[in-house]
């Protein structure tokens, strides 16, 4: 890779792949909106253009791309909850965006596309662990939005040559995560509400287990399918690290009190059968929630 391109690298997950790249000597171009990206996060090597995929004009994204090899396209607005008060404009963003961008790669000769997709397409599966080729049943619009996202990756690959893979990201943790803001995650909220001794706030009986990931393992993926040998034709892949904890062991690793809030639709497991990311892309996740959250506390309390 000489040139790629990061769709939300301003974000949690996008700029984490940026740093590795730049690391990595790879000439960096940066697309996002900072409608939830953080100037903060921004590498200062990278080429950043202020850009919403859904509002710019296809031709003028074209332009944006030129020379570019790979696009990793991590940019999405990604929260359940917020999804079903704002079907439609988070279907602008993840939908509409998603299709101006693939177009947009077609027209610029990109390579490849190395889409972020969601285990959230897999609903409340009871097939554990979940294979890519169980059922989809999303549960909410973030959830279907991000399906279209790999149906139209697929699509491309089949209909206009351009080559793409999606990635089926379970439950990504990391420094980075969002400490604020509308779009913040479990983990950083009960690390505040344990910051000024208060209980953290369960939904739902804190029973459902999740498939914590590491964002370098997520990252780690992202380059693997990136640089990958053959063409992958549309291909999903999990990347989870196939195993699971419940929320209230989470809270109980991080020491805190549990007081139990609003009942909101989710998964009641998520749990991922890696076996096809390891046997085509060679990846294999490293990190371990349990050892990682002992930094992390220090770090944030």
């Amino acid at each position: 890779m000489k040139k790629v391109a990061v769709t939300g690298g301003a974000g949690f997950i996008g700029s984490t792949l940026v740093d590795k790249l730049i690391n990595l000597g790879v000439e960096t171009i940066i697309l996002d909106d900072l409608s939830t990206g953080k100037k903060e996060n921004i590498h200062p090597e990278a080429n950043f253009h202020l850009v919403g995929l859904h509002k710019i004009s296809c031709k003028e994204l074209t332009k944006k791309l030129k020379g570019v090899e790979i696009v990793f396209h991590t940019a999405a607005l990604a929260r359940v909850q917020p999804s079903i008060v704002d079907p439609i404009g988070f279907n602008e963003v993840n939908v509409s965006g998603t299709l101006n961008l693939l177009k947009a790669c077609v027209d610029a000769g990109v390579k490849r596309v190395v889409y972020s997709a969601s285990s959230s397409c897999y609903g409340n599966t009871t097939i554990f662990p979940t294979p890519e080729t169980a059922p989809t049943n999303p549960l909410s619009p973030y959830g279907l939005q991000k399906y279209i996202g790999e149906q139209y990756c697929k699509m491309f690959s089949e209909v206009y040559k351009l080559d793409t893979c999606s990635l089926r990201y379970f439950n990504v943790y990391g420094d980075k995560m969002a400490l604020d803001g509308a779009y913040k995650l479990a983990i950083p909220i009960f690390a505040n509400q344990i910051k000024i001794n208060q209980p953290c706030t369960i939904h739902n009986d804190g029973e459902q287990r999740r498939d914590f990931t590491h964002v370098n393992d997520v990252v780690e993926a992202n380059l693997l399918a990136a640089t990958h040998s053959q063409l992958l034709n549309g291909e999903s892949f999990n990347i989870g690290n196939g195993d699971n904890l419940s929320v209230n062991e989470v809270v109980d690793l991080m020491g805190g009190k549990k007081q139990y809030g609003k009942t909101v639709i989710e998964p009641k497991i998520t749990l991922a059968d890696n076996n096809k990311a390891k046997n085509i892309l060679g990846w294999e996740p490293k990190k371990n929630l349990k050892i990682w959250i002992k930094d992390y506390l220090e770090k944030i309390i």
